[in-house]
């Protein structure tokens, strides 16, 4: 758990800000599901050293780190927070990026919001099997045993990839929850896949027509299938393979991933 004393608040959410204004545009950062903006550090550090004095927002998402817990994690309305903590901020149509959960939810974010980029890293945006799967692990997901499958999915995430200073932030700046998992996956434990792919295909239409600029980052090569819809929907998507980084390419390559962000 985040130590909460002496924590900044945007909007109600814990956060860091640091940099300047000036002609480049801000950059939002918003971490996956269970950990907080700590993920963060050594990708900052590289930007600091790329990017010197680059106006940056890292941002608890709620129930994360230093943010308050609510009753219930409504995917619009964690955007609508997310938005206030920016708009609180000053920062003007930024750059959005996030990491797996964030990756969804900056792909929201900048259907609804102005940006000038998005970089989702490593977030396929189509439920496809996992759906199926967490459909089927409701059960256990309810009980006392839940915590079974946060394991389950976190040995998927190839955590034994990273290196070591890596895989402790991991394993140390986070926070498993059941109330997290119940109320950020309800949207897809009540809604059919081909509905939630229907929602995503509008999202990305809308991305599409504002002409906001659009980087999948991710530590393997997408499925061919979902490659093929995702440039259908959104032609002018940039697909970044960072090889050999699991579910956490900022982790094990933030120097790249810094330089995709600068300037």
């Amino acid at each position: 758990m985040t130590d909460t004393r002496d924590i900044r608040f945007f909007g109600g959410l814990a956060g860091d800000i640091r940099g300047t204004d000036d002609d480049r545009p801000p950059l939002v950062f918003l971490h996956g599901l269970t950990y907080d903006r700590r993920q963060w550090g050594p990708l900052l550090d590289e930007l600091a050293t790329v990017d010197p004095g680059r106006r940056v927002l890292t941002l608890d998402l709620p129930g994360h780190g230093g943010s308050a817990r609510w009753d219930g994690y409504d995917l619009d309305k964690v955007v609508a927070a997310l938005h206030a903590a920016v708009t609180e901020a000053g920062l003007a149509a930024p750059i959005v990026v996030g990491h797996s959960l964030g990756g969804v939810l900056v792909t929201r974010y900048a259907a609804a919001h102005a940006t000038r980029g998005v970089v989702n890293v490593d977030q396929p945006l189509l439920v496809g099997r996992f759906g199926d799967v967490l459909r089927q692990a409701e059960p256990v997901l309810r009980s006392p045993s839940w915590g079974e499958i946060w394991d389950r999915m976190l040995g998927n995430m190839q955590v034994d990839r990273l290196p070591p200073a890596a895989r402790d932030l991991v394993s140390t700046a986070t926070d498993p929850r059941q109330d997290l998992l119940l109320g950020y996956w309800n949207e897809i434990l009540v809604t059919s896949a081909e509905e939630l792919g229907r929602r995503q295909t509008h999202v990305l239409g809308v991305i599409r027509s504002s002409g906001v600029p659009y980087r999948y980052v991710t530590g393997h090569s997408p499925d061919p299938a979902y490659e093929g819809w995702l440039k259908s929907a959104l032609p002018d998507v940039t697909v970044t393979v960072l090889p050999g980084s699991g579910h956490f390419p900022h982790l094990v390559h933030p120097r790249e991933m810094a330089g995709m962000l600068a300037g």
